[in-house]
């Protein structure tokens, strides 16, 4: 896939998942939010707090979920850590970190708390 491509086809999955969590009751706090840690796909806020989203798009769920590795859960953390900081909230702030994947049909599979160690 070209780089506009890829790009398109992540944006428009983007999209989509956070049409999903709106949907759902979840309020959509901010998109490709970016911080000097790196870029969270999707910040959201349920009854329970906030949800920080990552988006993975490949041909199946399997292939989507492969694409998350050690270094990005790292950064996708470090991002989260940056997000609370500048808005005046705590790591106390009641949070949890999922992962969308969306395979090329475009059918949407959430894991919540992904990354929780």
């Amino acid at each position: 896939m070209s780089g506009l491509v890829s790009y398109h086809a992540g944006a428009s999955a983007e999209a989509a998942v956070a049409r999903h969590y709106e949907e759902g009751g979840d309020t959509i706090l901010a998109l490709r939010w970016r911080g000097r840690g790196g870029e969270i796909d999707i910040i959201a806020r349920d009854a329970e707090g906030l949800i920080f989203v990552e988006v993975k798009k490949s041909r199946s769920h399997a292939r989507a979920a492969e694409r998350l590795g050690p270094r990005q859960v790292a950064r996708i953390q470090s991002a989260a850590a940056e997000y609370l900081m500048r808005a005046g909230l705590s790591m106390d702030t009641a949070m949890r970190f999922d992962v969308a994947l969306v395979d090329a049909i475009g059918r949407i599979e959430i894991i919540r708390d992904a990354l929780s160690a």
